[in-house]
């Protein structure tokens, strides 16, 4: 019951990210938004990774963003709750599912953004709908994502023997915090469009969402093969925490 309880009290709590913009780095977009999501128990763990080595890989057009003179790629395994298209309401079972996406950070005429080389999951309706409406990188996936003592624990194989798999378990560790303009966790994490190249062309999707609520995160990742072809991850990630985040995304439109 309590389940049903915070699903259904999803759709006025994503409302009410639609006016808490101070923080964006510009105004969202005037059309009405498209979808609503509610991302639960959330992993950032981010790889420090040469920025030719991204660049080869993302469209042209796209710019390699750098902290410190860094480029990152995330690991980011999360449960999104509380799915609902505009003027609807979230349904049981349909509107939960768990993701992992690998993504890095780009800029198209100064508006920095996020490209995703892979988004993996266990429900076929979201692999299908998000390739045919965002043109995203979907792939379906036997993942799992749940609580047990304390801890996440994340298990993900993609269903193309393609070798691509994730294993983990991760906790908060420390008090919540939003990131400090400037800092690097604001680089990683405050993040407002996604990109998508559909038939040929660069598009682009606004992104709403309050300022991430952080946590440093303690994390032991047994297997990670998700990151592209070529890609070397070198180091232990740098690896943070969110308990939950209302996110409100629009559609996709030529940049």
């Amino acid at each position: 019951m309590n389940g049903l309880l915070d699903l259904f009290s999803a759709p006025a709590r994503q409302a009410a990210v639609e006016s808490e913009t101070a923080h964006r780095p510009w105004p969202p977009s005037e059309e009405p938004w498209a979808m609503a999501q509610t991302w639960d128990d959330l992993l950032f763990a981010h790889y420090r990774v040469a920025a030719e080595e991204l660049a080869r890989l993302v469209p042209q057009g796209l710019e390699i963003e750098q902290y410190d003179g860094s480029a990152w790629l995330g690991v980011t395994p999360f449960v999104i709750t509380g799915f609902r298209l505009r003027g609807t309401l979230p349904l049981p079972r349909l509107s939960t599912f768990p993701e992992l996406n690998v993504r890095t950070y780009v800029s198209v005429d100064d508006k920095p953004g996020i490209w995703f080389f892979s988004l993996d999951t266990s429900s076929l309706l979201a692999v299908e709908g998000a390739r045919r409406v965002y043109k995203l990188p979907y792939f379906q996936a036997r993942l799992s994502i749940e609580r047990r003592a304390g801890r996440v624990v994340c298990a993900c194989e993609r269903n193309d023997n393609s070798e691509r798999r994730f294993e983990g378990r991760y906790q908060a560790a420390g008090e919540v915090f939003n990131p400090e303009p400037d800092s690097l966790e604001w680089f990683l994490t405050e993040r407002y469009c996604l990109y998508a190249i559909d038939q040929g062309r660069l598009h682009r999707a606004e992104i709403q969402h309050p300022p991430w609520p952080l946590q440093s995160a303690e994390a032991r990742l047994e297997t990670n093969t998700m990151p592209p072809p070529g890609i070397e991850l070198g180091g232990p990630p740098l690896c943070h925490f969110s308990r939950r985040q209302d996110v409100l995304i629009w559609p996709l439109r030529p940049v």
